[in-house]
């Protein structure tokens, strides 16, 4: 039971790392947004083909454009910020008292 409790915990703080990196990549698209960067630079498609698939998901689903402004970077924000405050350490508790 240990290994896989130990996986899981491993499992557990690398899903953390790349949540916590993509909420940096999203920072970094808003930011991007105020500005107008070259679209060919490799950097600026690599920001934009990792965030376009999710920002276009909450965009089908929600009403989250108004008066011009595009409001699905800060709603991945807030869920990503809800997946780490709730749901993330409630998967430790649940992996630590796992026996």
């Amino acid at each position: 039971m240990e290994v896989a409790q130990g996986f899981g915990l491993s499992l557990l703080e690398v899903v953390v790392g790349l949540i916590s990196l993509y909420w940096w990549v999203i920072l970094v698209r808003a930011l991007l947004s105020w500005v107008s960067p070259d679209p060919y630079n490799p950097i600026v498609r690599t920001i934009y083909n990792l965030t376009e698939p999710v920002f276009d998901w909450f965009r089908e689903r929600l009403p989250v454009v108004f008066g011009g402004i595009d409001f699905s970077p800060l709603l991945v924000l807030l869920v990503i910020e809800f997946v780490q405050a709730w749901l993330l350490p409630n998967v430790y508790v649940m992996l630590t008292n796992f026996a």
